[in-house]
């Protein structure tokens, strides 16, 4: 099948290779493993959150096991940390990782900010932009003071009793400016960040067609971009799996996209049911939602298109591997946080540094 990628943006850099570890089982293994696939050829790691253990103990542990690794978080959820705690926490992580950490970012939605933590979730864009900004102003050792339509910094005196005072991090951070990446799906989240984001993590990147789905609003948020944050990066987030016997893999695959297309949200406030529709499968999506909430999760999954699959994973035999990796350098993609399909950690490491010749070829 061929494809034609439509660029987003001009990239000169050759793509880097990331992936994201799991925050449940042997965290010995998984450090282990880590290491390993830093000496295959991995550029960053990101370790998810969720509502599981806490991720910046552990990446403070991988920030001791790993010399040249990025570590991200992948995502910090903007509503449980206050702003000032977010920016110390990335400041630490930064500390402690000589200068390689990446502070990503995310709005997670109600089911966990409400339902986990109790807090009430709204105006993500708006509290996305204010906590962004405040951060800046701690790693910049500026006295902090806010007044924003979320967050006001000191509390002001008819909120609280009235003797906070600005203040600035006691320590100085590594760098003024630890770079940033925001998950983001929807068009004006997604104008947001190519507006004041370092780095942009989508979900399901189809490089074919993510142009017609998100370059309107890239182009709308890098119109308002200050030109000292740099090219944006966009985090592609395909599965990997370098073979010639690997299509039954594109199965595996089908679940997950289920999960998120059928299962995410009720009908008419799926975010991700939304995507696929957008990326020309309206028909098909319908099926997997009402299969997914009528309870027939293997139906739902079957009824997932291979052509999806593959246009937003790296399955397939070295060659097309490689055209693929192309295609998602072509459509704008600057790293690649590969899911790297196998049956142990040896198998991952193989993957990763296969990964690692096509780019470098």
């Amino acid at each position: 099948m061929s494809y034609e990628a439509v660029p987003l943006f001009e990239w000169s850099v050759r793509v880097r290779i990331g992936t994201q570890i799991t925050y449940s089982g042997g965290f010995a293994e998984t450090v282990a493993e880590v290491a390993d696939l830093e000496r295959a050829g991995l550029d960053i790691v990101f370790m998810a959150e969720a509502y599981s253990f806490d991720a910046v103990s552990q990446l403070g542990y991988l920030a001791a096991k790993t010399t040249t690794l990025k570590l991200a978080s992948g995502i910090f959820q903007i509503y449980t940390r206050t702003p000032s705690l977010m920016a110390m926490t990335a400041a630490g992580l930064d500390f402690v990782s000589d200068g390689r950490f990446v502070l990503g970012l995310g709005a997670s939605g109600p089911q966990v900010i409400e339902g986990f933590h109790g807090v009430r979730y709204d105006a993500p864009i708006g509290r996305t932009r204010e906590l962004v900004d405040i951060c800046r102003q701690v790693w910049r050792r500026e006295k902090v003071q806010y007044d924003g339509k979320y967050y006001q910094i000191p509390l002001p005196a008819d909120k609280g009793t009235g003797l906070g005072k600005p203040l600035k991090i006691i320590n100085h951070p590594v760098r003024e400016k630890i770079p940033i990446v925001i998950a983001a799906l929807g068009p004006k989240n997604v104008a947001l960040t190519a507006e004041i984001a370092e780095g942009w993590q989508p979900i399901f990147f189809h490089p074919e067609r993510a142009g017609d789905v998100w370059g309107e609003a890239i182009a709308a948020g890098k119109a308002k971009r200050d030109a000292s944050l740099g090219d944006l990066e966009i985090y592609a987030g395909p599965a990997l799996a370098i073979g010639d016997d690997v299509d039954h893999m594109l199965d595996w695959i089908k679940p997950h996209l289920a999960l998120y297309i059928g299962g995410m949200g009720a009908r008419g406030k799926n975010f991700y049911n939304d995507l696929a529709c957008r990326y020309g499968y309206e028909a098909e999506a319908k099926t997997i939602q009402d299969l997914y909430l009528d309870g027939k999760k293997q139906e739902a999954a079957a009824a997932v298109p291979d052509e999806l699959v593959r246009a937003i994973s790296l399955i397939g035999p070295e060659g097309y591997v490689r055209e693929r990796v192309a295609a998602f350098e072509e459509a704008g993609a600057t790293t690649l946080t590969v899911n790297a399909i196998a049956p142990d950690s040896a198998g991952r490491v193989a993957q990763i540094e296969k990964l690692r010749a096509i780019i470098d070829a």
